[in-house]
């Protein structure tokens, strides 16, 4: 009997249905799916080859499959690289190994997170996200690092869309962020007019208007009186 990791047998049972229902899908292979995961960290220039061993191991642990080394092409004197040099470490998920490493990620590391009140919802525009991670150690299979890393965090996906693609990472359990609709709008140049401000009369002008005017016509008196 094959193994069937969990949050696929949730895509297969919820996901689909609640897609084919919202969006309306006649065929399936029209359904966005997850492709793949790309994890990356970065290796500092100046790092010695045992900083650069434990960065590797511990993107194995997370990962579940040994990360490739990526080398500079060229040099740069500015950064102290030169050609060749290690700057980093990255690894491909797909099958299997994508699965459980999303479900890891969105049931176990992120709520880990000090004051976590979810992701941006934004993705790339072609339907992929992007989420970078300042220290991967919120991760249960990382129990000590001498020095934290960063973590890239790409997820592949088949939709063609922004909102395909967000649709299916939130039926996944991607928790994004919720953002007020007024907020949103108002992002989008949606602005409503200000109110006129309202004129606040001061003291010199109430007097001037209770005063009487210069050129106002003469009373009646003076207008009986006779001429001297």
């Amino acid at each position: 009997m094959s193994y069937t990791p969990v949050l696929r047998k949730l895509y297969n049972e919820q996901a689909i249905p609640e897609l084919v229902k919202t969006r309306g899908y006649k065929n399936r292979h029209e359904i966005p799916k997850l492709v793949k995961i790309v994890l990356n960290s970065g290796i500092d220039a100046e790092a010695d080859k045992n900083q650069i061993a434990d960065v590797q191991k511990d993107l194995a642990l997370i990962a579940g499959q040994k990360p490739v080394l990526a080398k500079a092409k060229k040099a740069v004197s500015n950064f102290k690289l030169k050609q060749g040099q290690i700057v980093g470490c990255h690894v491909n998920l797909r099958g299997n190994q994508m699965w459980e490493f999303f479900y890891r990620l969105v049931a176990v590391a992120l709520p880990t997170i000090r004051d976590f009140r979810g992701v941006s919802p934004k993705l790339d525009g072609q339907g992929n996200y992007n989420l970078g991670i300042s220290d991967f150690t919120i991760f249960p299979e990382i129990v000590e690092h001498k020095k934290g890393m960063g973590l890239d965090i790409t997820i592949v996906t088949s939709a063609e869309t922004d909102d395909e693609g967000r649709e299916l990472l939130k039926l996944l359990g991607m928790p994004f962020r919720r953002i007020d609709p007024a907020d949103s709008a108002r992002g989008k140049g949606a602005h409503k007019p200000a109110p006129a401000p309202v004129e606040v009369p001061s003291a010199s002008t109430e007097a001037a208007a209770a005063a009487p005017s210069s050129s106002a016509e003469p009373s009646a008196d003076k207008a009986a009186a006779p001429a001297a």
